[in-house]
């Protein structure tokens, strides 16, 4: 595979992610109450896309990296893996709510309800979030491969991000910002992420035909 498919691939995938994860975010907004069963396994299967190509963004990236630079394959693994780590972790939570969704014979909210998903969603999530996005801003800045713009909100980003770490200390009140299933600990921060994505994506797209 050459350089510019690398690229073209990344970004597609980089693309695909963003676009599923900013249609996901507003229906966890729909509903001030418990939401039907088919709003949450809607948002669910949307998110299941949108982790699904963000594994095949995270790969690519990696060896696009291998390609450009190997010697800094390396950072670009760690951002790999804790990438990937970060995609299994919220598909567990969403296998958690979809089967108590599924299993429960009244409308829920599963924000609130199940227990497991408070600190996988929150807390872990947000560590290997800011590892991803450090590791990323890493590769970006000492390889050369994407404008300098895209390291450095990388590293704004994973500031943020480990900043929210402590959020499980404050409660489950997703109505509260800094709960550890709040709005700003979940929801903020993915579609904070899904804009980043999208951007980081068409630009590495883009990069393809200056190759």
């Amino acid at each position: 595979m050459s350089e510019a498919t690398g690229r073209r691939l990344t970004g597609a995938a980089g693309i695909a992610a963003a676009v599923a994860l900013i249609v996901e975010v507003p229906l966890y907004f729909v509903y001030s109450g418990p939401p039907p069963d088919a709003n949450v396994l809607a948002r669910l299967l949307i998110g299941i896309f949108a982790l699904a190509f963000l594994i095949v963004f995270v790969t690519s990236f990696r060896e696009l990296v291998k390609r450009v630079n190997p010697a800094y394959e390396w950072v670009a693994s760690l951002a790999c893996s804790t990438g990937l780590a970060y995609a299994t972790i919220t598909l567990v939570s969403m296998g958690l709510e979809a089967g108590a969704v599924i299993a429960t014979d009244h409308s829920i909210d599963p924000t609130i309800d199940v227990n497991g998903t408070y600190i996988l969603y929150g807390s872990i999530s947000r560590l290997l979030l800011a590892l991803f996005l450090a590791a990323t801003g890493r590769t970006i800045a000492r390889t050369n491969i994407l404008p300098r713009w895209t390291a450095r909100s990388a590293y704004v980003l994973a500031g943020i991000n480990l900043a929210f770490v402590p959020s499980l200390f404050f409660g489950n009140n997703p109505a509260n910002f800094y709960a550890a299933n709040g709005w700003g600990t979940t929801a903020s921060m993915g579609a904070i992420l899904s804009y980043w994505l999208l951007a980081l994506g068409i630009s590495t797209y883009r990069s393809a035909s200056k190759r």
